[in-house]
């Protein structure tokens, strides 16, 4: 699967400054890492979908996708607060609306990514169930 990885910019200065604010309606997802146990946090835009929250990655096969393939348990958290779901994986055939939700919630930033990786394939997309 396609991985686009992120620019220096973006995992030193830009996730940073979206994990302190929330900028762009983003929230925090964390998951444990495979190998160290420890926790993972990741900024991340989540979209409802049909009474869902889905997770969307945007730039494909990425770590925390592994990370929660290989733990389903995330904790999302917003200004709302924290809950805790397990995360299903969405079978390709059925990502198409979702991808279609996301990125009209995400907006032109997200654009440059879909282009790159224009299959449904390409993006793992989880459906969230409340713990």
């Amino acid at each position: 699967m396609a991985y686009l990885k992120p620019p220096w910019f973006t995992v030193k200065i830009f996730n940073r400054i979206a994990l302190a604010t929330g900028v762009s309606n983003s929230e925090t997802l964390t998951v444990t890492k495979r190998g160290s146990k420890e926790p993972q946090h990741i900024p991340v835009v989540t979209v409802d979908v049909g009474g869902t929250r889905y997770l969307v990655s945007t730039r494909g096969e990425s770590q925390w996708v592994k990370n929660v393939r290989a733990n389903p348990t995330v904790t999302v958290t917003n200004k709302s607060g924290a809950v805790t779901y397990v995360a299903r994986e969405t079978p390709v055939p059925e990502r198409q609306p979702i991808l279609t939700a996301y990125r009209k919630k995400a907006g032109r930033a997200v654009n440059g990514y879909f282009r790159k990786l224009p299959d449904p394939a390409d993006h793992p997309v989880f459906a969230l169930t409340a713990t």
